[in-house]
C-alpha cells in the first residue's frame, strides 16, 4: 500500500477473527507445541556454546538421528495444523519421537524438546472437534405413519394390528426401537 492509500478500517480485526475461526477448528496448540519441541531436539546436538573463552561442543554421535527426530516433529506439528484428521496418529508419533529423543539427542534437547513434544502429542490425541451451536440439538422429525397412526389406520394399511388394543409402536414393541420417540433399543430391558 502506498502512503496515499488509506488502510481499510477493521481489516486487522477481520483477519484476527478469521485466524481465530481457523484455529478453533483444529488442534492448533498441540501442533504448536509439537512444532516447537522439534527445534531444541535438532539444534542442541549441533550447537557450540561459547562461555567466555571456553567452547562447549555438545555434538554427539547421534547428530543425524537428532536431526531426523527434530524434522519429523516439525512436520508432525505442521500436519496437525493443516490435516486435522490425522491428529491421533500425529499425537502418538510425537509422543514416541519425544521418548526416543531422550537417549538420542542430549536428553531430548535438555528436556525442553522432550516435554514440548510430550505435551503437544497428548493434546493432539485428546483433541476432539467441537459441535457448532446450531447443530447441537435438532428436533426429531416425526413421521405421520409412525407417530400419529391409530390401530384403525394400521389395519387399513395392511399392517397387523396389536392384539391388546394399544396404539401401534408403543409399549408392546419388544424390539425397543421406536423412531417416534427416538429410542434405539439399547435400554429397553427392565
Amino acid at each position: 500500500m502506498s502512503a496515499e492509500t488509506p488502510a481499510v478500517p477493521g481489516q486487522l480485526a477481520r483477519r484476527r477473527q478469521q485466524f481465530r475461526a481457523w484455529r478453533g477448528t483444529r488442534p492448533f496448540w498441540a501442533g504448536l507445541f509439537v512444532l516447537l519441541g522439534g527445534f531444541p531436539i535438532m539444534y542442541f546436538p549441533y550447537a557450540h556454546l561459547q562461555i567466555g573463552h571456553l567452547t562447549l561442543a555438545m555434538a554427539t554421535t547421534a547428530g543425524a538421528g537428532s536431526l531426523i527426530i527434530g524434522v519429523l516433529l516439525v512436520v508432525l506439528g505442521l500436519s496437525l495444523w493443516f490435516q486435522k484428521h490425522i491428529r491421533t496418529f500425529a499425537g502418538v508419533a510425537a509422543i514416541l519421537l519425544g521418548l526416543v529423543s531422550l537417549p538420542v539427542s542430549n536428553f531430548g534437547g535438555f528436556l525442553v524438546g522432550f516435554l514440548l513434544a510430550l505435551f503437544g502429542g497428548a493434546m493432539a490425541v485428546a483433541w476432539a472437534p467441537g459441535v457448532a451451536p446450531e447443530d447441537e440439538k435438532q428436533p426429531v422429525a416425526e413421521s405421520g405413519a409412525a407417530a400419529g397412526s391409530t390401530t384403525e389406520d394400521m389395519a387399513t394399511s395392511g399392517a397387523p394390528a396389536p392384539s391388546d388394543g394399544s396404539r401401534a409402536g408403543e409399549a408392546n414393541d419388544l424390539s425397543g426401537t421406536i423412531p417416534a420417540n427416538g429410542t434405539n433399543g439399547r435400554h429397553s430391558a427392565g
